[in-house]
């Protein structure tokens, strides 16, 4: 009996130790040429919590690789991921060797163009053979001599086939994968990522190719391998070929809502019904997610309720450190945080906000106040070797500081009617203040 629960016990933590709540699965290096596939397969991936993308570099093909970086960084940059290192053509190796070294959890190299990148990093790139565990390459067939990205570079294609590292080849079989239902889907679903996808098709209107899931079948063969069919016969390389077409694009629509890890511990999801909300906030609620976003409406109900009222800097917080994930393109727990706010509300306030959006909690060993005087609106956000420090404009500071001060001036702290219109202000600026365009960012390193 008492071996049985020893039994039991090991295997709940056994179970609890390989089902970290927030760690990504897939830990990624994307290469690309830049073309239009590739820009709406990296808009899945940057979409899903279950990747954690540690570099981007660029490479001839579709493009030439100064081409491709360009569109690479745009689109990047575009979506608020300005942290995220993309290297410059001639930069490729170096930047892989730097992510691989620094990296313990095992990584997966994502070709989605030709093979040269990463026939170059196995040679020159010490970490390469030990980091990556699997090469996920799109091209048409395996060996694909006829594929376009194999011909780029049949040499490097035939030196990383014949590898150590195994293969796998994804590419074929989605012709006409954005159909009339998955465009009307995508076009619904509020998510800057799926935003993009719709823009990058609109804007090829008339190309079929357009339409075709060809690089994508990559983030999709990565997450939902259960709808793809094999070929081959249990070699090292393998070939998968969509297996169910109906499933992928139902299985691209979570990707591109983020919803490929379950986010809560407790609760499935924050509902949806207005009803559930007080009153005064049922008629923002829509307007606030759709604008900005499950990630900040959830962190922003979570940081109030903590709170135990609705403040505009625990807002500020919830806005400020999504911001700076945002910049890094990464998820909770994976930043240290050094808050400016210091420990004296209404300012301080802004810390709940920041724990409760990055994971950063005192508990995780993530956050820090800072003692230094005088406290302001910003925080340092340490991710990998980088920091980066976040600041409400000042005159947006002011403002709010300046509003305070009359409510407490007119009312009193033990007044209803100032903690009533405090909770005004909160919903109000929640609505109105865009974390694009609220804060300054400075590269402290």
């Amino acid at each position: 009996m008492r071996r049985s629960i020893l039994t039991i016990l090991l295997s709940l933590l056994i179970v609890s130790l390989g089902a970290h709540p927030w760690k990504p699965r897939h830990y990624v290096i994307i290469d690309s040429d830049g073309g239009i596939d590739d820009l709406k397969a990296i808009c899945m991936l940057m979409a899903s919590p279950d990747v954690r993308i540690l570099a981007i570099t660029a490479s001839d093909g579709f493009h030439r690789a100064p081409v491709a970086y360009e569109k690479l960084r745009g689109l990047a940059d575009g979506l608020h991921h300005e942290g995220l290192p993309v290297a410059r053509p001639g930069e490729a190796i170096s930047l892989i060797e730097k992510m691989l070294a620094s990296e313990t959890t095992p990584v997966k190299f994502l070709a989605l163009g030709s093979l040269s990148a990463a026939a170059e990093a196995m040679k020159q790139a010490p970490s390469f053979a030990g980091k990556v565990k699997q090469i996920y390459w799109s091209n048409s067939g395996l060996p694909g001599k006829e594929g376009s990205n194999y011909k780029t570079d049949p040499v490097a294609a035939e030196m990383v086939l014949a590898g150590t590292i195994p293969v796998i080849v994804t590419g074929g079989g989605g012709n006409g994968f954005y159909d009339e239902y998955l465009l009307d889907a995508i076009g619904q679903t509020h998510s800057p990522y799926a935003g993009r996808v719709k823009e990058l098709i609109n804007s090829m209107p008339g190309h079929s190719f357009v339409f075709t899931a060809f690089d994508e079948m990559v983030p999709l063969m990565l997450h939902f391998p259960e709808l793809f069919s094999e070929t081959g016969n249990g070699e090292k390389n393998s070939y998968r070929i969509p297996a169910d077409i109906s499933s992928l694009r139902e299985a691209s629509l979570k990707m591109l809502r983020g919803e490929t890890v379950e986010r809560m511990q407790t609760i499935k999801r924050m509902p949806a019904d207005t009803a559930f909300y007080m009153a005064d906030i049922q008629p923002f609620v829509t307007e606030i997610r759709n604008r900005y976003g499950e990630d900040e409406w959830t962190s922003g109900v979570i940081a109030n309720e903590l709170h135990r009222h609705l403040g505009v800097y625990a807002i500020i917080g919830v806005k400020m450190g999504i911001r700076a994930r945002e910049y890094f393109c990464t998820g909770v727990d994976e930043m240290y945080v050094t808050t400016h706010a210091g420990s004296t509300p209404p300012l301080s306030c802004m810390n709940d906000g920041i724990q409760v959006s990055t994971g950063a909690t005192p508990g995780h060993g993530l956050l820090t106040v800072s003692s230094e005087k005088p406290s302001f609106a910003a925080a340092d956000f340490t991710h990998k070797d980088r920091i980066i420090r976040v600041t409400l404009k000042k005159e947006l500071a002011d403002k709010i500081s300046g509003e305070l001060k009359e409510i407490n001036f007119i009312y009193g702290l033990d007044s209803d009617i100032y903690w009533e219109l405090v909770r005004q202000n909160s919903i109000k600026y929640w609505l109105l203040f865009d974390r694009h365009e609220i804060f300054e960012i400075e590269i402290i390193k």
